[in-house]
Formats: C-alpha cells, structure tokens, sequence
C-alpha cells in the first residue's frame, strides 16, 4: 500500500519528496551588488594608476579586478535568476545557474592570469620606469577597499558557491594589493624595477589558485557529481542499520542543485509488513542529519525491483 494510505492497483512502489528549495537570500544578493560597485569603482582608479606610474603589477591587479567586477555582476546576476520561480520547462527553477555563473567566472580568471604571465615576460626584456611613489598610493587605496569588500561578503552565507567564489576573487585582490605594496617599497629603496612584473607574476599564481578551485567546484556540480559531504558507500550501512524494516537499499543517486543543496534519489526495499510512513519518515530522517541530504526522491519497494534487469527483460519477452 503507498504511503497515502490509499490502494493502487497494480502499484507496487511509491515516492516520497522532501523539498528543501529555499529561496535565496536577498542579503547575499546585497552584499554581492556592494561589493561589485566597490570593486569596479577602484578598478578605473586603479588602472589609471598604474598607466600613469608605469606599474605592470598595478595594471596586473586593476585586470585581476575588472574580472571580479564582471564576476560579482554575474554573481548578482544569479541570485536574482536564482530568485524566479520554477516553470514546466525548468522545474528545478533557475537556480543552476548560479553554478554556471561560477563556471564561467573560473574560466575567465584563467583568461587573465595568462594576459598578466605574458606581460610580465615582455616586462622583463623591455624595462619602463616605475613612478614608486603613486604606486605605492593606489596600492594602499586598494588595500582598504579589499578590506571592506571581505569583511561585507565573510558575513554573508559561506555555503553559497557564488558567495564563495566571490570571496575568492576579493581574497586574491587583497593579497595582490599586498604585493603591489611590498614592490612600491623596494622600488622606492633600491631602485630594483624587476620586482614589479616578477610580483604580477606572483599576482597570477594567487588567480590560477582562485580559478582552479572554482572551476573544480562548480564543474562537479555542473556533471552531477557526488556532494563532497555525501559519502554514498556510508549510506546503505548506515540506513540498513538505523532503520530495521529497510532490507535493501540500491539504485543510489546523489547530486547537487546548487553547492548548498544536495539532492537523492534512490529504492529502498522494505518488509512486506512494514508501516510505510513510518519507515519513509525514518529514511528522511537519518538522510537529513547525518548526510545533509533535505530533497530525497525515494521509490519504496517490497520484493524484486521493477528497474532490475531481470525484471525489464521478462517485460520485454512478454
């Protein structure tokens, strides 16, 4: 019988849904806007500086900035995509596309990080005079504006992807700023010019880092890989074992929506006699608190499953 209490002929499983779709947060999505007027405001202030300064790390860095300005743009941009409703076409709604957004945003930072290594080759073989003072100036100015922009986005939600990769393109900003300083000072003490494109160099292993580990995120998510909290072997023991009237668990699959929002779906075979509602309710249960799992998609199952090969190929013989 399913777990409405009601017969269906015929019917021997059934499905059970727990829908954890909570909006996003329009908090995020104000931090996110902040942070990217901030960032693209200083970008302009930053490159003009380093054109009139001569400053390939400076310019490095005002590159590495523009890049979280569109970044943070197409973060906010799915946050607000995020926040439209499902339709028939799309019934998980739009939220995927903050993953995308991610992806993309990854890629780009890889894009940049190969313009700043170019660069700062030619730099090497064909040096230009380094005004140390308003060098150092902007960086400063840099500083505190990254500054600013961590601590608005640390308070925002970690688990985000978007959030996340965010912080990531301001952490690296910040470091840079850090570098472009440390250049400015031994320009300005020793006069040694190779300092500034060997630090844009440095800049671009801090963006190669912040790429990778975005591209890697999201392109897990994007494949429909296994949630890194979700460890699928643990999961038939550990429910054959807290829920008795379970016999089999099989058919396993689990995924992401977003980075926050692991999903599952998968048959579980259970005692002729079992109460299915009860049972349901204690499968859902054991998922929710210790794999962090809200949205599981469960066929219940007493006997052979109808998926089983045996089971497709006595329908295809008759």
């Amino acid at each position: 019988m399913p777990a409405d209490g009601r017969d269906r002929p015929h019917d021997h499983h059934s499905h059970a849904h727990s829908h954890g779709d909570e909006p996003v947060t329009a908090d995020s999505e104000r931090r996110i806007l902040r942070v990217m007027w901030l960032t693209g405001g200083f970008m302009i202030a930053q490159a003009a500086g380093g054109i009139f300064s001569g400053s390939l790390a400076l310019l490095a860095d005002s590159g590495h900035m523009m890049t979280d300005t569109a970044a943070l743009a197409l973060a906010w941009l799915a946050f607000r995509m995020a926040r439209r409703p499902s339709d028939t076409r799309r019934s998980y709604g739009y939220h995927r596309f903050q993953v995308l957004a991610a992806f993309v945003n990854g890629l780009a930072l890889f894009l940049v990080a190969g313009w700043i290594v170019i660069e700062a080759a030619r730099r090497l073989f064909e040096p230009v005079v380094i005004l140390a003072g308003p060098m150092l100036g902007i960086a400063a100015i840099g500083l505190l504006v990254n500054v600013i922009a961590l601590v608005v986005l640390r308070r925002g939600d970690h688990r985000n992807l978007n959030m996340r990769g965010a912080m990531l393109h301001v952490l690296g900003d910040l470091l840079g700023s850090v570098g472009v300083i440390g250049a400015a000072l031994i320009i300005m003490f020793t006069g040694w010019a190779p300092i500034d494109p060997i630090l844009s160099v440095v800049v671009a292993v801090l963006v190669l880092r912040s790429a990778w580990d975005i591209v890697r995120r999201s392109g897990h998510i994007l494949i429909e890989g296994v949630p890194d909290e979700v460890n699928i072997g643990d999961l038939k023991p550990a429910l054959l074992a807290a829920v008795p009237a379970v016999e089999d668990i099989h058919h396993v699959h689990a995924w992401s929506l977003t980075a926050e929002r692991p999903m599952l779906t998968m048959h579980a075979t259970v005692r002729q006699d079992s109460d299915l509602e009860a049972t349901l309710g204690a499968i859902k249960r054991l998922l929710n608190e210790r794999f962090g799992i809200v949205h599981a998609t469960i066929q219940v199952e007493h006997g052979a499953c109808p998926d089983s090969d045996g089971a497709m190929a006595g329908r295809k013989s008759s």
